[in-house]
């Protein structure tokens, strides 16, 4: 449901600490009296031993004013840990992991033998692809007892990070520098002021931000490295801008293990779903009530897997894999393993205060396979299965039958291949969840096989 007042996406995310006193997430604070609110958050961590490098995307659509983002981290950041990254490698993350429609088109029946082995050896469905620290350092704003401790630009982001000795002046500090902070965060902070955690306070210039074809603002990715023994993600902070519930996208990247959460239910989205061919048009709509079901059934308290693949390839490609820049770019090049291939993990929640009360902590999992195409028709098991390669993808189906008359004496039913017309095309992703409106389509009226995680029985195929 779109609102009255311009809506901000945002991402609001934390320090992945070491200690739980030490961790901590984002608020966003405003020069206008007009609320924040995140609608979408996605984040890239890169983890190689106890050495991670996080990458934030933000895009917001909101008032013209200048505004903030305020997150705890453990320690003085300075210029060279932190850059912004362009936009389009978010863009390219989120397509490669997303899950994805294919469409098989019976072959002729009474075609010879050999014209219809297209399947024969599993899926035939194209793919596209087999201010640096200066003159505010260490000055005190005594009145508070907050002290600037660095100040930098990058981008289009003013950062200043901040010590504070109680949180009632870091709370003063914001509302004497004309913050509208959220109700609540003055009590939210107070745990990382008390173990000592800094504050990177990121201003945005709207004067240099960019908007997109929806005039919303694009801002540019933003990026820390660091080291900790523990991999996570705090939440408790950025719920201070949560609306009633967002979309939490994690991509995972790590040099050989797939990531899964170690403190709530772990999931693997249903997967190898037949679905009528009306889901073409609404394929975004039936993921995403797909996806709240998923969640739904296991008390909207879990984290669900999408993805978990090598960087380099896919298989059905919706675009190019990651190439090695890309891989480099989210942190590979910080973490000595530039050249290497990666395992892509996409782990997928819905962000809302009554779902996620703690941390998310990560831990390396086995690896799964499952959205293979293992049969002569395209499909295959709708669950994840242990493998010894990471090959597990969202992925369903909508078969087009022969419906043209058959007129030899023993037709040969069930072949599938490609369109008739032999062109090659992508599969179709389902992004941009956030802006789906929830609820606009029913599963039962578009799944035609059996879903048995979700309860849903086969219905009978058109003849």
């Amino acid at each position: 449901m779109k609102r009255s007042w311009a809506t901000i996406v945002v991402l609001v995310l934390g320090w992945l600490g070491a200690r739980p006193a030490a961790a901590f997430c984002g608020f966003f604070v405003s020069g206008s009296d007009q609320k924040l609110v995140a609608s979408a958050s996605q984040v890239v961590l890169m983890r190689k031993g106890n050495r991670t490098v996080m990458t934030m995307s933000n895009t917001y659509k909101g008032p013209p004013e200048d505004f903030a983002m305020v997150i705890p981290v453990p320690v003085v950041l300075q210029r060279d840990q932190v850059k912004t990254l362009p936009p389009k490698i978010f863009q390219h993350i989120e397509q490669l992991s997303a899950p994805r429609l294919v469409e098989y088109w019976e072959q002729d029946p009474c075609a010879k033998d050999g014209a219809m082995d297209d399947l024969a050896g599993g899926m035939a469905m194209p793919s596209a692809v087999r201010r640096s620290a200066g003159t505010g350092e260490g000055r005190a704003d005594g009145q508070f007892r907050v002290k600037i401790e660095a100040q930098f630009t990058r981008g289009e982001y003013e950062i200043v990070i901040l010590s504070a000795e109680d949180s009632q002046g870091l709370d003063g500090w914001l509302r004497h520098n004309n913050y509208k902070i959220p109700s609540g965060a003055e009590e939210a902070m107070r745990p990382y002021v008390q173990a000592q955690q800094k504050f990177f306070v990121a201003k945005v210039d709207v004067k240099k931000v960019k908007l997109d074809a929806q005039q919303r603002a694009v801002l540019s990715p933003l990026q820390f490295s660091f080291e900790s023994p523990e991999l996570r993600l705090p939440v408790r902070l950025g719920l201070l801008n949560a609306g009633p519930a967002q979309d939490l996208l994690v991509y995972v990247l790590s040099p050989d293990k797939r990531f899964e959460v170690a403190n709530y239910t772990n999931v693997f989205i249903p997967t190898n779903v037949e679905l009528a061919t009306a889901a073409k048009k609404v394929f975004h709509a039936f993921y995403a009530e797909l996806f709240d079901e998923t969640l739904r059934r296991n008390n909207n308290r879990a984290v669900v897997t999408e993805y978990a693949w090598s960087t380099g390839s896919c298989d059905p490609c919706p675009g190019p894999p990651l190439d090695p820049q890309e891989v480099a770019t989210l942190g590979a090049s910080r973490l000595g393993n530039a050249d290497g291939s990666w395992v892509l993990t996409r782990l997928h929640t819905r962000y809302a205060k009554e779902a996620l009360t703690e941390d998310l902590v990560f831990r390396a999992a086995r690896s799964m396979a499952g959205g293979r195409a293992d049969r002569a028709d395209g499909g295959g098991t709708q669950t994840a299965k242990r493998d010894e390669e990471n090959n597990f993808q969202g992925r369903y189906i909508v078969r087009h039958y022969w419906s043209k008359k058959i007129a030899c004496e023993a037709p040969r039913r069930g072949m599938w291949g490609g369109p008739p017309d032999g062109r090659e095309e992508a599969p179709f992703t389902a992004r941009g969840l956030d802006e789906v409106a929830r609820g606009a389509v029913k599963l039962t009226d578009l799944v035609r096989g059996a879903v048995p995680a979700l309860g849903l029985e086969r219905k009978k195929r058109p003849q």
